[in-house]
């Protein structure tokens, strides 16, 4: 038997409870998982009102984990829990297809690379969207959350030559600093800046595109803020500006494991971080509800 998290009905927490041991497929491998983060992805399909669908109950949650594999290998891996019928990663053995594991590399600090995953994975795939970010000046809204966090020191470490950080609370701001970026709030916003990285929509991103110089543009990739956002065509025309969509569905499973791979060796190397709390697993419940905005990350 097993220990696993298991949501029988939408919009309620996950429980506790003991299960058999899954039978992996073939092409599907076993993973004796280390941390598994509770992550929005994970809230809003629990919620049973994504745009997935409300998923089959009961489940067990959670799209992505590390772990190891039955030689010790450390891996990372992804899920469709609560997008697709099936389990998660919240448990503490899981059965996942081949495809969906990545190989971690020597020293990869494994909660740390649980709570970046696949935020940080969006954080690099918007900020090359574009094109890469060398030399240019980025604006990062959404700055203290785990893809505003990532985006900060990944597009430094791609050689962007300023990065502006946008966040609510001045203690983000602060931890902002801290991570290279020059931070603001929302209404102290100036450019000009090359291009934006927006977690949030709503008003934030109006404000954002409003100091982006000509030719700009912005990538969105969330909508915290908002699902709609009050863009005028004038700003949008006026500065030929361009607004891109980003998604880590549109990712092959080759190239999300290229990204994961990246991400995880300057994780290990100390040049990438985010702000997470890891908490035992037999608090799940309590972690799931939790209101701070910082990452919680499953341990076992």
């Amino acid at each position: 038997m097993i220990s696993a998290a298991v949501l029988r009905e939408c919009g309620r927490p996950p429980a506790l409870e003991e299960r058999p041991a899954p039978v992996p497929a073939d092409g599907s491998v076993l993973v004796d998982v280390v941390a598994a983060p509770i992550t929005p992805l994970d809230l809003l399909c629990a919620s049973g009102t994504s745009y997935f669908g409300a998923p089959a109950t009961p489940y067990v949650p959670g799209v992505q984990g590390v772990g190891h594999l039955a030689d010790g290998t450390a891996v990372w891996f992804a899920t469709s829990a609560g997008m697709r019928p099936g389990d998660g990663s919240m448990a503490s053995v899981v059965a996942v297809p081949s495809n969906d594991v990545v190989t971690l590399p020597p020293g990869a600090p494994l909660v740390l690379v649980a709570a970046l995953g696949l935020s940080a994975v969006a954080a690099l795939g918007a900020l090359h969207a574009a094109g890469s970010p060398e030399g240019k000046h980025v604006l990062v809204l959404g700055a203290g959350g785990a893809v505003g966090q990532a985006a900060i020191q990944l597009a430094l470490l791609a050689g962007a030559r300023r990065v502006i950080a946008v966040a609510r609370s001045g203690s983000a701001r602060r931890h902002a600093e801290s991570l290279g970026a020059a931070a603001v709030p929302i209404d102290e916003l100036e450019g000009p800046a090359d291009l934006v990285i927006d977690p949030v929509f709503g008003a934030p991103a109006a404000a954002a595109l409003r100091v982006l110089r000509p030719g700009g543009t912005l990538v969105n990739l969330g909508s915290s803020a908002g699902p709609t956002a009050p863009i005028d065509s004038a700003t949008l025309r006026s500065g030929s500006l361009q607004i891109l969509g980003y998604t880590n569905n549109a990712l092959s499973w080759r190239r999300r494991a290229t990204m994961i791979s990246e991400i995880a060796a300057h994780a290990a190397a100390g040049r990438l971080t985010v702000t997470h709390t890891p908490v035992p697993f037999g608090s799940v419940a309590s972690a799931w509800t939790d209101p701070t905005p910082t990452r919680q990350v499953l341990t076992f």
